[in-house]
């Protein structure tokens, strides 16, 4: 009996997202058994969807988080490519071309960040803040303002389903995790994030180089940043210069509640993941139970400090298990 509290207290300890899964079945039945349509296929199409874009944008955060930087322009980066993705559909270009040029966009603001960083040796804090003015003000500049539909363009992206209820769009995210997943789990480059993340002095000693892999983190982090850009707008059917305004906070804080430290080195994106259903269950659930926006967004922070909470406790009890 002693064993198995043992494992039962090493399984939660070592993996967050497990603490994560018990928690959603618990809001699950609470808020089904209050308000039925909780549990209903349509809402479940509805959340997947809801959750996508923060999804993507919550794997880019994921690998610089775990390479210790950070970009918090990555709702205003998602505004503008949005924008210049609608522009050029609206000048006649094809959808698919203009989604590709709008990531392309995305790409190169996240690594101009990077490269910001490495040139002038400022944290990436810094210097992503600034960005959010340079592309709020060139989305303004580009717009005059005003709203950019796109009705009637990829409306199959925005709206399709896979076996009558999960999303595209959710599909595609999910896509983007196996593929983060492998980039962490399998690849030199995923090591390095680690490497760097946790000991940037001794990768450097280990022959690493430093600003080369860094700035490859954030194109890496621009591209999930223009995909979910592009899965926004074909969601909406349209973009203005604050399309994604916030949703970096979001990101960030599914990252952290997956049980990713800000301070680096450790991490995965299995736990993002489920730090992201997370997030979204509980708004959902926080509107199905009629719950007023104002508290909702107290609710919604105060679940960002209970995560770096527990998060802090895990570490603590690794070192005790380890003891």
């Amino acid at each position: 009996m002693m064993e198995l509290s043992g494992k039962l207290k090493h399984l939660f300890v070592s993996r967050q997202w497990v603490f994560l899964v018990l928690v959603m079945v618990i809001i699950s039945i609470f808020t089904g058994a209050v308000n039925p349509r909780f549990l209903t296929i349509r809402n479940l199409t509805n959340l997947l969807s809801q959750v996508a874009v923060i999804g993507l944008l919550a794997c880019g955060a994921t690998i610089l988080i775990i390479s210790g930087e950070i970009d918090i322009s990555a709702g205003a980066n998602v505004g503008l490519t949005a924008c210049i993705a609608a522009i050029l559909m609206r000048s006649g270009m094809s959808s698919p071309l203009a989604a590709l040029l709008g990531i392309l966009v995305a790409i190169v603001c996240s690594t101009l960040i990077g490269v910001g960083c490495i040139i002038f040796r400022a944290p990436s804090f810094i210097i992503s803040l600034a960005s959010i003015s340079v592309f709020k003000g060139v989305a303004l500049a580009l717009t005059s303002g005003t709203l950019q539909m796109i009705m009637g363009r990829m409306e199959y992206l925005g709206s399709g389903t896979v076996l009558g209820f999960i999303p595209i769009i959710f599909m595609i995210t999910l896509l983007g995790y196996v593929a983060t997943h492998a980039i962490l789990s399998y690849t030199k480059l995923g090591r390095r994030v680690y490497a760097i993340g946790d000991n940037p002095r001794a990768a450097f000693l280990a022959g690493i180089n430093i600003a080369r892999n860094k700035i490859a983190f954030f194109a890496l982090n621009g591209f999930f940043v223009g995909l979910a850009a592009i899965l926004l707008l074909a969601r909406v059917g349209a973009a203005q210069p604050t399309t994604g305004s916030g949703m970096e906070l979001q990101a960030i804080g599914a990252v952290v509640i997956g049980g990713t430290p800000m301070t680096g080195g450790k991490g995965n994106v299995v736990g993002t993941f489920f730090g992201v259903l997370l997030w979204g269950l509980i708004a959902n659930a926080l509107n199905m139970l009629g719950i007023s926006p104002f508290w909702q967004e107290a609710t919604m922070g105060s679940l960002i400090i209970v995560a770096v909470a527990i998060t802090s406790l895990r570490a603590l009890a690794e070192k005790s298990l380890l003891a």
